[in-house]
């Protein structure tokens, strides 16, 4: 008998090692996925007061305007990327304008990289936490409340206060990305998306922490 629980223990453990193993194997697939085909923008204002919010949104909206203008041609997530780095002086120029125009002195610091991010509802979908492509902008002291948005696919430039995303950038995102991601985004359709919906969003904060010990 005692043998008996041992091995069966034993089969436990390793059921439940490989439940671990293949969760992290998903996880790590779906958001490397999911982190190939997405671009987001990132605005965090110099504080949390009245007025540094809403410089905040006034650089945001220079930014998009600006950003929307040069990229009506861009298909991919590569092409966007390339498009940033070689106008990124120009967006600062933009940024750097705006805060003086507004009576501010703030410095501001913009870089495309990979950061992480929480999870963030953009109408009726959710994108998961996780590390994305970027472009950070920082404006003064950095230490107020973020925006993001998606910028590729576009995402940036659509009203999302209906709650409801139009069928059109839909379609966008979902010619950008796999089904199992596309139908990911939209988790609370059914037990099983939510479920491994929350497999990623655990995994991926747990990493995100991790990284900043």
């Amino acid at each position: 008998m005692k043998k008996f629980l041992k091995s069966f223990f034993f089969i436990l453990l390793l059921l439940f090692l490989y439940i671990i193993i293949s969760a992290y194997s998903y996880v790590n697939a779906v958001s490397k996925d999911l982190s190939n085909n997405v671009f987001r923008l990132h605005v965090i204002a110099n504080s949390n007061s009245d007025e540094d919010q809403n410089l905040k949104y006034i650089i945001r909206d220079k930014i998009l305007e600006y950003v929307n203008s040069i990229s009506q041609n861009i298909s991919t997530k590569e092409e966007m990327i390339t498009l940033l780095n070689e106008n990124i002086n120009q967006i600062k120029y933009i940024a750097q304008k705006s805060i003086n125009d507004n009576g501010y002195s703030y410095n501001v610091n913009i870089e495309i990289g990979n950061f992480a991010f929480p999870t963030k509802n953009y109408g009726d979908i959710t994108f998961p936490s996780g590390y994305y492509d970027a472009l950070k902008v920082e404006i003064g002291n950095a230490e107020g409340k973020n925006w993001w948005c998606v910028m590729f696919p576009p995402l940036c430039f659509v009203d999302t206060t209906s709650g409801i995303i139009p069928d059109e950038s839909k379609e966008i995102i979902k010619n950008n990305l796999s089904e199992e991601e596309y139908n990911l985004l939209y988790s609370d359709t059914s037990t099983d998306l939510k479920f491994k919906f929350k497999i990623i969003e655990t995994l991926q904060n747990i990493s995100i922490n991790l990284a900043k010990l």
